[in-house]
């Protein structure tokens, strides 16, 4: 509707230069008046010349297309085009901003993603059809794919952070947003396919969206490889420890803590385990905000099914119960490895460095005294713990060995305090209520010295 009326005024412009309005007059008054009507025309001429030209500025950059379209109006005062085409290109920015906002919301895509010029033509030709119904399955993931999701192209490869068994981790970029990404790489073999740990951390993580959890931006599968595109955080805590020579502000492991409790609840919520947290999978960005990440060992706890393997858990952060073999367990499993966690934040040493599942609990057992039927009951019981044949160690009190951390951890799981009641623990009175109230997509505190 806009083109047409455009259109119309043009007409009306060009209809008024070719009335003869001075056939009544004296010669000199109509070639005046002629003379006026050519000047005006070579204007216009000129200016569309110069239009066409600047208009290229607008894809580039709105502002300077509108800055030449004010330099425009001073050389040419006398041609109304200019004022037109100025208004009508000052709201050209805003009406681009909706169109862009209407898409980002149907197609739930980032709020800094630079839509391709194709993508925006084709969708301009099915927007009403696709404004007017729920977007299916289908559409959504053609429309991703035309945007660019889903293609190794959409990104660059910039440096290599890391190389594990299955996988290897790249810094990189996005085209669309320009953003650092962080690209994980998982090789595929010809006959196994993709591994389960990948299966399930990306159908665990598409449903888990949460300022403490990691984001999986994209999928790319190929032939070869399978690479799962995260936003990129600086450091893990492991590297943060290791900055800050193994002291970390009091006030930071505080709101560290609460971070990993925060995203911990979030998930325990949603009947989800983590199942492997350590420093170096809680992964940290510059504004000191602590995320969840490696979700490859994770599990959705299924009511129906109550046991689960025991080969879970890095050694250092695994609970006693499973390393004794349990298969039976619930959200529990995440609390211990949170409580040696908070400890190594706050001494900058870990809490049961063993090398062996034997030296892990005998440093377990030497803190925390060896387990008895009255602690423990039906630990006497247990094969590998009667196997061990551990010797008789008395309880000593944590705060001995550090006085800022007053509790006591616990060898049964259903004993340990959940991650929704941490969070409420006096520990974290200072921090306030604000904190508390935040919606699960935000997560903003900025004291001092963070």
């Amino acid at each position: 509707s806009g083109g047409l009326k455009v259109q119309s005024l043009f007409q009306s412009y060009s209809s008024s230069l070719r009335k003869p309005r001075g056939l009544g007059r004296s010669l000199s008054s109509y070639l005046n008046h002629t003379t006026r009507l050519g000047t005006n025309t070579t204007n216009t001429i000129v200016f569309c010349l110069f239009h066409s030209l600047f208009s290229c500025l607008f894809s580039v950059c709105p502002y300077a297309y509108c800055l030449s379209v004010s330099f425009l109006s001073c050389v040419f005062p006398g041609c109304f085009l200019t004022v037109l085409c100025f208004l009508f290109n000052c709201m050209r920015p805003v009406a681009l901003c909706v169109f862009f906002q209407d898409i980002n919301k149907r197609l739930s895509l980032p709020a800094d993603i630079r839509l391709p010029d194709s993508y925006l033509e084709k969708f301009n030709l099915i927007s009403p059809a696709l404004f007017e119904q729920p977007i299916s399955r289908r559409l959504r993931r053609v429309s991703l794919s035309e945007i660019g999701f889903g293609k190794l192209e959409t990104y660059i490869k910039l440096d290599k952070l890391g190389e594990g068994t299955y996988a290897t981790v790249y810094k990189g970029r996005s085209k669309l947003t320009d953003n650092l990404v962080a690209l994980k790489e998982i090789r595929l073999e010809h006959e196994e396919g993709a591994p389960c740990t990948a299966i399930r951390e990306v159908s665990l993580l598409k449903d888990l969206k949460h300022a403490n959890i990691v984001t999986l931006h994209d999928i790319i599968h190929t032939q070869k490889s399978l690479t799962l595109v995260f936003e990129y955080l600086d450091k893990d805590l492991k590297q943060y420890l290791d900055d800050c020579g193994n002291v970390i502000h009091v006030h930071n492991v505080k709101l560290f803590l609460f971070q990993l409790l925060r995203g911990l609840s979030y998930c325990h919520r949603r009947k989800v385990l983590h199942r492997d947290l350590k420093p170096q999978n809680l992964l940290i960005n510059e504004r000191g905000e602590l995320k969840l990440a490696d979700f490859g060992l994770a599990r959705a706890k299924s009511i129906p099914t109550k046991t689960y393997s025991n080969e879970v858990v890095t050694l250092w952060y695994r609970p006693p119960d499973i390393l004794l073999g349990s298969t039976d367990y619930s959200t529990h499993i995440d609390m211990w490895g949170v409580g040696c966690i908070f400890y190594e934040m706050v001494t900058g040493r870990p809490l049961f460095p063993g090398s062996t599942v034997e030296e892990e609990l005998h440093f377990i057992f030497k803190l925390l005294g060896t387990p008895t039927e009255q602690s423990w009951p039906g630990i006497t019981s247990n094969d590998e713990f009667v196997a061990y044949n551990y010797p008789q160690y008395r309880a000593e009190r944590l705060s001995n060995h550090t006085p800022r951390y007053t509790a006591e951890p616990h060898f049964e799981g259903k004993k340990r305090i959940s991650a929704d009641e941490s969070m409420t623990h006096r520990y974290f009175s200072n921090l306030g209520n604000r904190v508390r109230a935040l919606p699960d997509s935000k997560f903003e505190h900025n004291p001092p010295n963070l």
